[in-house]
């Protein structure tokens, strides 16, 4: 039964390493998850967002006015004293009709901003935090053991 021993330990053996292999895969998609993941949380590159900008807005359309608004003043504004520059009502139909757009904007890192609950600016008025670091440490990502 010597044959059948060795091939049973070359199969045990195979094994433990396809398990290593499993290991390293599940590290990796979860490396490339978190990856992705923090890749969200960053905003869209600016230079991209503001030609976008231009060809996006319909002229004439509430957002283009709000765009060249704040254009215009050359800081974020609230949506309440918007909607009184554009000459709109200021009711709650307006307000969150308005908020909602502009927030979708923002969110998706296009046009506008959001720089405080119903304040809005647009994204070529640059950030005014610190600006990060662009790049990863050379460390980011490795296991330590």
């Amino acid at each position: 039964m010597g044959l059948r021993e060795n091939f049973q330990k070359m199969i045990d053996k195979k094994q433990q390493e396809i398990r290593g292999l499993e290991m390293q895969l599940r590290e990796a998609s979860a490396y490339i998850q978190a990856l992705q993941d923090s890749m969200k949380l960053l905003p869209r590159d600016i230079v991209n967002s503001a030609s976008e900008s231009e060809h996006t807005l319909r002229e004439g359309s509430t957002l283009a006015k709000t765009r060249d608004l704040l254009r215009h003043s050359g800081v974020p504004m609230p949506i309440s004293e918007i909607l009184k520059l554009l000459g709109q009502p200021q009711d709650k139909k307006h307000r969150i009709s308005l908020a909602g757009t502009l927030s979708g904007y923002a969110k998706k890192g296009r046009v506008f901003t959001r720089t405080a609950p119903n304040t809005f600016g647009l994204v070529e008025f640059g950030s005014t935090e610190p600006a990060a670091e662009e790049e990863l440490p050379e460390e980011f990502g490795s296991m330590t053991q």
